[in-house]
């Protein structure tokens, strides 16, 4: 039985040697890997992951597609380049600074991912896709794992605690990043979305008993626009999670 060829857990963009980064020799001039990057994510950003090609991004380049193959072999690798330029935006706290509390740090780094992925909604799934390699992912995971490492849980539970807190932003994100790029495409404001929304739930049968059972939390937990409402459930979500981790810690 033959196996269908794809991409292995071996393959990734970031394996090359120093040489093949930066292109091959009498690549064309004008273009280099930081410009393709950069006009990859503008492109992703613009256009969704689903209508991203090299045929695409060499038009946005005004180059030819096969100018692209001097500086990478697939789109697989381009995409990978995106995804690991992404993780530049993110401001990374000090985890040596033992002034700060490692609770404000890891709320910072939660936020900051969870921005990221509302800013660029396609950086969900290449985040499952590819081994997330690159020098700005490893700077990020290598933070992350020092900040939570601060909060004295015992060395088994590191890697459950950051799995706890990061697959939280990573589904709240993803969920809110595709909330939003909906909304876009209709041309509402969110606060109309939103009332519309609930409008047409009410109408449908069997739903409508259940937004009724809803209404007090949702009027508890308040907020005017649909941005704070999101705000304040994240916010509430996450204290829940940092105050796991301390009990934990306080169990010893």
């Amino acid at each position: 039985m033959t196996k269908k060829a794809g991409r292995s857990a071996r393959d990734s963009v970031w394996r090359e040697d120093g040489a093949r980064r930066g292109g091959r020799g009498g690549q064309p001039s004008g273009l280099d890997r930081e410009r393709i990057t950069e006009a990859s994510v503008r492109l992703l950003d613009a256009e969704g992951l689903a209508k991203f090609s090299m045929r695409r991004l060499a038009a946005e380049l005004n180059v030819t597609a096969m100018s692209l193959y001097w500086y990478v072999d697939t789109k697989d690798d381009l995409l990978e380049l995106a995804l690991d330029a992404t993780y530049a935006e993110l401001r990374l706290p000090d985890p040596d600074h033992v002034d700060e509390d490692w609770r404000e740090q890891l709320r910072a780094l939660a936020t900051a991912y969870r921005q990221l992925l509302v800013r660029h909604p396609w950086l969900s799934p290449l985040a499952g896709r590819y081994l997330n390699i690159g020098p700005n992912s490893l700077a990020f995971s290598r933070t992350v794992q020092r900040v939570i490492r601060r909060a004295g849980l015992p060395a088994h539970g590191v890697t459950g605690a950051i799995s706890a807190v990061f697959q939280f932003v990573y589904g709240f994100g993803t969920i809110e990043g595709h909330f939003f790029t909906r909304i876009a495409d209709t041309g509402l404001s969110p606060e109309e979305y939103f009332e519309q929304a609930m409008s047409m739930v009410d109408e449908v049968p069997g739903t409508a008993e259940v937004i009724k059972e809803s209404k007090d939390i949702m009027a508890a937990r308040g907020g005017d626009t649909v941005t704070e409402m999101l705000d304040r459930d994240f916010a509430f979500a996450l204290d829940l999670l940092i105050a796991g981790i301390e009990a934990m810690v306080a169990r010893g």
